[in-house]
This record gives C-alpha cells, sequence and structure tokens, in this order.
C-alpha cells in the first residue's frame, strides 16, 4: 500500500546549518522517497496537519498550487500501476516523476543538468554551472521559472541585472546566456518547452563576446625563464618546468599537464586526450621536454603513475578529489609564477595560461593555421585563426609605418 504525503524535509549542510525542504514523500512498503519541489520553507510558515503552506507566507498560493500539481501527478501514477496490477516501489514512482521531463520548470532541468555533469566527472563544469544557475536564482528571487516565463524581456532585465547588481565582466555575463540557451536547447529537444518560445537568434537576443586582448611572451622572456638559476627540487623550480613543459607542447592546458601519466608517453611521443573537448592527440617530445621528464623519472614507480608529484598520494583517484587538488595547485603554481616574472624581470602578468597565449605569440603567421589548429587541438578552424589573430601583428605594423613615415 502507498503512502504519500506533503513535508518539509530537513537537510543539514556541512557548516551544520539546517534546511527545510519541501518535499513529497511517498512510502510504500516501509520503504520511502522523497521527490523535492525545490522550495525551501521556515517551519513556521508550515501547516503540518493540513500539509500546506501556511497563509502567512507572501507565496502561499503559488507553493501551495505547486504541491497539488505534483501531488496529482505522483497520485496519478498510483493509480495507473495499480489499475494494471502492476508491483511497483517508492523510488520507481519517483524515478519516473523526475524524468517526466515535459513539466520540468528551468531550474529542475537545470539541476538534472549540473548532476549529469557531476556523474560524468566535469566537476570544473559542474561548478561553474552551478555558480551561474544560483546568480540566476539570486535575480528571479528563487521563483521556479518554466521555460515559457524566459522571453526576451527577461534576459534583457538580466543582462542588465548581471553587469550592475551582480557585478561580473561583459564576457561572464555572455557565459551565463550560453548556459541558458543551452538549457533552453536542451527543453526543446525534450519537448518540455515549444521552439516558438526560444528567445534567441536573429532580431531577438543575441550573445555576442567582447574581444579581449591576449598577451603572451615573446622569445626573449621565455629565454630569461629558462636561464633562472633556481635550485633544484624548490617549489618555483617545479612550477618553471610545469610552465615550460606546457609551452614546449603547443601550450597544453595545466589541467591536462598535472593530469599525464608515464603511460602517456610512448617512445619519443605523447598521447593524451584533452580534458576539455576530449579531443585525442599524439605530439613528438621536444628535447627541452625530455630533459624535464629525466628530472622525474627518479620517482616514477609504475606506469600508472602521475608524471608531476602534484597529484600523487591521493587516497584514490576519485575525479573530484584530483579536481580539488588540481583546483589548489593551479593557485600555488600561479603564485609561484608570479615570484619567477620578479626573478626574471619580466614586465608581464603571468600565469599558467600564459604558455598557451606565447607559444601562439611567438608562433605568429610562421606556421600555417591548419597546423597550428591540429598543435591546439581545436575542433574548428576558425576558433584557431581567431585565436591566432591576437598575436599576428606584422602586416598591420608594416601598413601602419608606411602611412605615417612619408617625411622620412
Amino acid at each position: 500500500m502507498a503512502t504519500l504525503k506533503t513535508v518539509l524535509h530537513t537537510k543539514t549542510d556541512k557548516k551544520g546549518k539546517k534546511e527545510f525542504r519541501l518535499a513529497l514523500r511517498l512510502t510504500v512498503n516501509r520503504k520511502r522517497s522523497y521527490y523535492h519541489l525545490g522550495q525551501k520553507l521556515k517551519p513556521e510558515f508550515w501547516d503540518e496537519s493540513g500539509e500546506k503552506v501556511k497563509t502567512s507566507h507572501p507565496k502561499y498560493k503559488r507553493l501551495n498550487r505547486l504541491i497539488r500539481k505534483k501531488y496529482d501527478e505522483i497520485e496519478d501514477i498510483i493509480f495507473d500501476l495499480e489499475a494494471s496490477k502492476q508491483n511497483y516501489t517508492a523510488k520507481g514512482v519517483i524515478d519516473s516523476i523526475r524524468k517526466d521531463t515535459r513539466k520540468l520548470s528551468f531550474f529542475e532541468l537545470a539541476n538534472e543538468h549540473i548532476g549529469d555533469l557531476i556523474n560524468a566527472n566535469k566537476h570544473n563544469r559542474a561548478i561553474s554551472d552551478r555558480s551561474k544557475i544560483n546568480t540566476i536564482k539570486e535575480f528571479v528571487k528563487n521563483r521556479n521559472l518554466t521555460f515559457e516565463e524566459i522571453d526576451e524581456q527577461l534576459l534583457k532585465k538580466l543582462k542588465i541585472y548581471l553587469r550592475s547588481n551582480a557585478g561580473i565582466s561583459e564576457r561572464s555575463a555572455m557565459n551565463v546566456l550560453v548556459l541558458i540557451r543551452l538549457l533552453f536547447n536542451i527543453a526543446i529537444s525534450k519537448k518540455i518547452v515549444d521552439r516558438k518560445f526560444y528567445p534567441f537568434g536573429k532580431d531577438k537576443i543575441k550573445i555576442k563576446y567582447p574581444q579581449t586582448i591576449k598577451i603572451g611572451l615573446d622569445e626573449n622572456e621565455i629565454r630569461k625563464i629558462e636561464e633562472l638559476d633556481l635550485e633544484e627540487g624548490t617549489p618555483t623550480w617545479h612550477t618553471r618546468n610545469i610552465f615550460l613543459f606546457s609551452f614546449y607542447l603547443a601550450g597544453i592546458r595545466i589541467s591536462d599537464v598535472l593530469r599525464m601519466e608515464w603511460s602517456d608517453i610512448n617512445g619519443d611521443r605523447l598521447y593524451y586526450k584533452m580534458s576539455k573537448n576530449d579531443k585525442a592527440d599524439s605530439l613528438k617530445l621536444p628535447d627541452q621536454v625530455i630533459k624535464i621528464l629525466d628530472y622525474y623519472k627518479i620517482d616514477k614507480r609504475l606506469k600508472s603513475d602521475y608524471i608531476f608529484p602534484d597529484l600523487k598520494n591521493l587516497p584514490n583517484k576519485d575525479s573530484k578529489t584530483i579536481y580539488t587538488r588540481i583546483k589548489s595547485s593551479i593557485k600555488r603554481h600561479n603564485t609561484n609564477l608570479k615570484m619567477i616574472a620578479g626573478l626574471a624581470k619580466i614586465d608581464k602578468k603571468i600565469t599558467n595560461h600564459i604558455s598557451r597565449h606565447s607559444f601562439g605569440n611567438i608562433a605568429g603567421d610562421k606556421v600555417s593555421p591548419q597546423m597550428l589548429q591540429k598543435l591546439y587541438r581545436h575542433t574548428h578552424l576558425s576558433t584557431t585563426i581567431g585565436y591566432q589573430g591576437n598575436f599576428i601583428h606584422k602586416n598591420a605594423d608594416e601598413a601602419l609605418d608606411a602611412i605615417i613615415n612619408f617625411s622620412k
């Protein structure tokens, strides 16, 4: 026999603070499963005997309507199962409601999206997208939006809010809109919302990233870093190795560098998959890279060992643990790179990602865009051309000189 009840489900966060969440609790054969309605409520606003939100709450009508809607949906499923004499469990019924994507709200689908990222071990993206979703929640004051409500007018107001109240950059604001567009496309594909409500595209909301200036190191500055007299085994020495390893291999992202294992090296080649887009590639190991690897071989025990020590001695290879360690390592290396810039007397901000910009800056127009596309592991050639445009100045410089040097 099934028992369905609306309750305030208590959850304690990491700081020990209690949260009370509106939920439907289904009990079947003494086993319970909860369907959370995506709403938090203070106990003083909850009528436990009536299983409803008290009229003293400013949004009691909307919340009680939400409760009734989901309550009826779960009851309908139970009635259908019992009428057809099918066995069922509380979890099975609740799971079927969660999968009933036709009725998902924007934030419910967003939660599913973040859950999918976590299950796919894409913790960096999950954390980033969760932060964007929280910003949107702040803007709508935790209102449980339907996709139909996300129209051009709301998005225009959101853009203003992001730049003024939230105080984020134009580029970050565009990233929030990109996430909304992604979720909208998922909702359309799952028939949660009709395409006619799509607020993006021609004569609607356009997503255009502002141009940014990418500045890399030049050959002389790279040489200064190479020639620094750093004591072997020190943190700054290790950071320099990581930075140069990335630079020598066409600016491999540091998160990929730290994840590399000895098994990724076969003979004189590196075989690896880029975590950002899962694109596999193979690169010949330059002599400079082989020299760096020789320093770390002394600690090699197994082919599955990490090349660099940043991820060693982890209790397991859990993706979330690895992500947390990588994040702290990147912060530490960026701090060390500031010291290295000072020692090398380089008047530019140096971070781990600058190794990629430096490769592009030194490559300039020496190599064809098609070859650079392969070296950068870009999926589209247009991405490479746009990226490299930040570093090719020769023709423009010559044209400028030709115009203003008329008096010579």
